[in-house]
């Protein structure tokens, strides 16, 4: 089979053809910079492929909107072949004109965006409830091991960096504010401060920001590779709910393990104040300990304490939610992880606003 040549005939304007037009060809054809082709003259053509057929219209009509060639002497098989490619040229050498997007139609886009999940996770905390409801009564149903398993991975890997976040978080504003309250000679209220402010906003608020990086994206793109690898559908064929294999020892999990990493991040942020206190402030640890006791109310801890089974509550659904949502494709996967974290944290920081109103209102 003869390779593939071309030549151009200016006397015509004919682009003229011969041997076998395939991928391969493309160094066959000439500089025809300048020219205008009006003939395609294909007698000599052995082969063709759609490949070749583009190569030579490309080179005949570099213009989607140019006019036709004249096809010449082409084999009707070759001919039927090149009106094929002739139909779709357009869209292959068309450049995409970019879009822009009004602010109406983006204010409008994102509204509807944000209305599809809060439709969806009404839908999934239904369905939740329902399989919640199911299962109360029969407690041998329950994952006990999957849940012990959750319970590690949340609570117990979480750990230390919950306290070394929060003891770094106790130094920073205990020296911040002491160096204030050197100025007035109040180094004793740094202790007051401190507490109000760890165990009601910083300690809850920062855990809970922790566990939505590190927990709430790991569930989604743990539930998510499992639906892209068809384990979810495994799950459901023996007769299995994935709400209650996946997602309840999960949601139980965070729900149990969220109250105790407060209570954690509390501690270590108060030993970090204790430590600047000691060094900075010259408030000695008996005395710190000693503040600690006087003015330290119950309810203050209390409110730190609640406001993280809710922020669990949500950081759960959510990530739950956004792993079954997940398509069959790896990107996906990580498409919905970001998007865990971005509506957790948006999650956390409207509730920890609302908690703010709600207990400036009840006095608390």
């Amino acid at each position: 089979m003869t390779g593939a040549s071309a030549h151009f005939d200016e006397a015509e304007g004919a682009l003229i053809a011969s041997g076998a037009w395939d991928a391969d060809a493309a160094p066959a054809l000439p500089d025809l910079a300048g020219k205008t082709v009006r003939i395609v003259d294909g007698a000599g053509v052995t082969r063709l492929d759609t490949n070749g057929a583009w190569l030579l219209l490309a080179a005949a009509r570099p213009q989607a909107g140019g006019p036709m060639p004249e096809l010449r002497a082409f084999q009707p098989r070759h001919l039927d072949m090149f009106k094929l490619v002739a139909q779709h040229f357009a869209a292959t050498t068309a450049e995409a004109v970019p879009r822009r997007e009004g602010l109406l139609e983006l204010t409008g886009r994102g509204t509807l965006a944000i209305w599809g999940h809060v439709i969806g996770l009404l839908d999934f905390v239904g369905r939740l409830f329902i399989e919640l409801l199911a299962l109360a009564p029969a407690p041998g149903r329950w994952r006990w091991r999957e849940f012990g398993a959750q319970v590690r991975s949340v609570f117990v890997g979480a750990i230390p960096i919950v306290a070394g976040m929060l003891f770094l978080l106790g130094v920073v504003f205990a020296y911040l504010l002491g160096s204030q309250a050197q100025q007035y000679g109040a180094n004793i209220f740094v202790v007051d401060g401190l507490l109000m402010a760890i165990l009601r906003e910083i300690s809850p608020v920062i855990v809970a920001v922790l566990v939505a990086g590190r927990t709430g994206a790991a569930i989604t793109a743990q539930i998510g590779t499992m639906k892209v690898t068809e384990e979810i559908d495994a799950i459901t064929t023996l007769g299995l709910s994935p709400l209650v294999v996946l997602v309840i020892p999960r949601f139980i999990a965070l729900l149990i393990a969220m109250p105790l990493l407060v209570f954690i991040g509390d501690i270590a942020g108060i030993a970090g104040g204790m430590l600047v206190s000691a060094q900075q402030l010259d408030i000695s640890g008996r005395m710190f300990i000693d503040r600690v006791v006087e003015v330290m109310e119950l309810k203050t801890l209390l409110v730190g304490l609640a406001k993280a089974p809710v922020f669990a509550v949500f950081i759960a659904l959510i990530a739950c939610r956004m792993g079954l949502s997940v398509s069959r494709d790896a990107r996906s996967v990580g498409d919905h992880t970001t998007s865990t974290v971005v509506q957790s944290l948006v999650a956390i920081i409207i509730l920890n606003a609302i908690f703010a109103v709600l207990f400036v209102q009840l006095d608390i």
